[in-house]
């Protein structure tokens, strides 16, 4: 564990203080530990107390706070808040207590566990992630699931998608593939290269070519899961907030909500870039994130959402 805080530390995300999740002052791991304890004595559960605790702490803080309930009460807190939560307010909640590599695996084993794959989850963070961030992904997938992300990707996916994603993984481009001669391929050869300079030149040198944007020419190109992953990958090289704002409004808008999609992003992002998303969900959409999400959902799971959002 704590090789994986040190990778954790060096790699994932240069955290900056774009987050609407920062340190607590007074910060106490024991003090914590007890109202914890305290909020799942005897007969129900206080949520307002484990709401109050862990979306108000970071996560580094939280894995102390994970150190000291196994010293003070010898369990493990996931294994008792699981016991003690259900639903999505449980989804968050158990998401806030991993480490961010440890979240994406599990969200990428989920993903494709079981009949039929979520293809948006390997999307979503397969195309969002830095090289550095990928890599220590497949270590922790491989720690964890005793299987090689990239293996796992392959036997659930298929066709030009599979190759897409698998580029993701692991960089390479196959020199050999090029006598393909298709337009995935080439968009393949590209956008994999992952050096977002580079290719912020390629789109305007795209535009004054052909006359459009390349998004577009992908939309026209390309459909399904393929057009899906090839667009998420453009618009994180141009905003990641941009994408993941996009990202959080389709997962509210209309009837229902893909709670998977919302939580995951809500979870993953609040430390990183939640003020940016935020920004720019509002210049999209002229509406704020937090209203959204307070029209989108009820209970104990907007309550904690909506500390994570970071108010209005």
């Amino acid at each position: 564990m704590l090789l994986l805080c040190y990778l954790f530390k060096m790699t994932y995300d240069q955290i900056g203080n774009r987050g609407t999740v920062t340190e607590a002052a007074g910060f106490n791991a024991e003090a914590d530990t007890q109202k914890l304890r305290e909020a799942m004595k005897g007969a129900g559960t206080n949520e307002a107390t484990i709401i109050e605790v862990l979306a108000h702490r970071t996560n580094a803080q939280r894995q102390r706070i994970k150190e000291a309930y196994k010293q003070t009460v010898g369990k493990d807190l996931a294994d008792d808040l699981s016991s003690e939560l259900s639903g999505n307010f449980r989804c968050v909640v158990l998401g806030l207590l991993m480490l961010p590599p440890v979240y994406d695996a599990y969200e990428l084993r989920s993903a494709m566990k079981g009949a039929g794959t979520e293809e948006a989850c390997l999307i979503d963070i397969l195309a969002s992630r830095s090289n550095a961030e990928i890599k220590v992904i497949r270590d922790v997938y491989k720690k964890e699931y005793e299987k090689d992300l990239e293996d796992a990707v392959s036997g659930d996916t298929s066709g030009m998608f599979r190759r897409v994603l698998v580029s993701l993984l692991t960089e390479i481009y196959e020199a050999g593939e090029a006598r393909w001669g298709t337009d995935e391929v080439k968009f393949l050869t590209v956008l994999c290269v992952r050096n977002r300079n580079h290719l912020l030149r390629v789109f305007e040198e795209y535009k004054k070519i052909s006359g459009r944007d390349i998004e577009d020419s992908i939309k026209r190109e390309m459909s399904g899961c393929l057009e899906d992953v090839f667009l998420a990958i453009v618009k994180c090289i141009r905003s990641k907030p941009a994408f993941f704002a996009e990202r959080l409004y389709k997962s509210m808008k209309g009837l229902g909500t893909t709670d998977s999609v919302l939580i995951r992003i809500m979870v993953a992002r609040a430390e990183i870039d939640m003020l940016d998303i935020k920004a720019q969900f509002l210049k999209m959409y002229g509406k704020s994130l937090h209203s959204f999400i307070k029209g989108d959902t009820s209970g104990d799971y907007r309550k904690i959402l909506l500390v994570l959002c970071g108010g209005e």
